[in-house]
């Protein structure tokens, strides 16, 4: 488990990474030096007001981020939590300290992570992922006055626990509508992560969008694993070896839904010449994906970064949010990114985007959710 409480984390092997990690758990002086001089605790002077912030009366010690599977630096979704615990963070001027997941980590672990930053004082406690349902639950049930957090999962029901989803399926439409207008060879393709419900989402709202454009547009389909402890979320190679099938079919625009995995998909269709759309971050801006910007025809745009610091807020003005909280086209926490010029240039891609998010919004147009 790698603590991390700056824009630096600290390395090595997973023997020292466990023992920094109980060293914080075993005594809250000695947080600072376990995370060494790269910890925003440590290192950023604006800790010293973690107490307070403005008139508002906030007593907690900041925000405690808890990263899904592929870490930070995944240039999409566990960034996308980053930006907004960063943003958070400066607005407010409150502490704060983001921590990554270990290499075949059990439940367990995942519970020891957040009632160690929820026992230190962070409030809220977000777990980013899914697969921290069952964390936050038992979590939130030991620390009541403590808010906790999870994005991509509505199951945990409690009075201190804001359940962060989104409407990705919304995004995932206009994808497919810029896909099936982009397209030369009237042949397409979508990567998913894992075989799961969360991502078969993006698959349905991808298929739809560019159906609604042309049903004959033939759709290839991927998904890189079937469980996500088998990497599908982290393994940019078997990205690459999945968009190279795809472009090799005939694919000339391929989307993917596969967090740090998508690195891999991008950089392959990048090297192929053909287009890439990205999914949560603006993966155009990702300086790990600099080489191959003029490939990424877009992104499908969540704002975890967004939900994270609506939360943040709501805490630090001492209405914290609860329940569920569902982010669509509407409320702007879902899109399509349009920074590429060379998308920009291609009017009649715009324009059927726009079109279609109009459609969305005014209830015309009603994205599935299943493929």
């Amino acid at each position: 488990m790698r603590l991390r409480g700056g824009s630096r984390g600290i390395h090595g092997s997973r023997g020292s990474r466990l023992s920094q990690v109980a060293v914080v758990v075993a005594s809250l002086a000695l947080a600072a030096s376990a995370c060494g001089k790269t910890s925003n605790e440590a290192s950023q002077d604006d800790t010293k007001d973690d107490k307070s912030s403005g008139s508002s009366g906030y007593k907690g010690k900041g925000i405690g981020l808890a990263y899904d599977i592929g870490g930070k630096g995944d240039q999409s979704f566990n960034d996308a939590a980053y930006s907004g615990y960063s943003k958070a963070r400066k607005d407010f001027k409150i502490g704060g300290v983001d921590m990554e997941p270990g290499d075949g980590e059990s439940s367990a672990d995942k519970v020891q992570r957040l009632e160690q930053l929820a026992r230190q004082g962070y409030n809220p406690v977000i777990g980013v992922g899914f697969v921290y349902a069952p964390a936050v639950k038992e979590a939130a049930k030991k620390f009541p006055k403590t808010t906790f957090g999870i994005i991509d999962d509505n199951t945990v029901k409690a009075d201190n626990v804001a359940d962060l989803v989104f409407h990705e399926e919304q995004g995932s439409y206009l994808a497919g509508v810029a896909a099936a207008k982009a397209t030369k060879a009237d042949h397409v393709g979508f990567i998913g992560g894992v075989d799961i419900n969360l991502i078969h989402k993006f698959e349905a709202g991808f298929v739809q969008g560019v159906k609604s454009v042309d049903p004959k547009i033939k759709i290839e389909k991927r998904y890189l694993t079937e469980k996500p402890e088998e990497g599908g979320f982290s393994s940019p190679d078997k990205g690459q070896n999945a968009a190279s099938g795809q472009i090799e079919s005939g694919a000339d625009v391929i989307y993917h839904a596969a967090g740090l995995s998508g690195q891999g998909v991008i950089q392959e269709a990048g090297s192929q010449k053909v287009w890439a759309i990205g999914v949560d971050s603006d993966q155009y801006k990702q300086k790990a994906l600099a080489k191959y910007k003029d490939y990424i025809l877009g992104s499908a745009l969540k704002d975890v970064g967004g939900a994270v610091y609506d939360l943040t807020k709501s805490v630090v003005e001492g209405k914290p949010m609860a329940g569920e909280q569902r982010y669509d086209l509407k409320s702007g926490r879902v899109g399509f990114s349009d920074t590429n010029p060379k998308y920009t240039a291609m009017k009649d891609v715009v324009a059927a985007v726009e079109k279609a998010k109009k459609d969305i919004i005014d209830g015309k147009v009603t994205v599935k959710t299943v493929p």
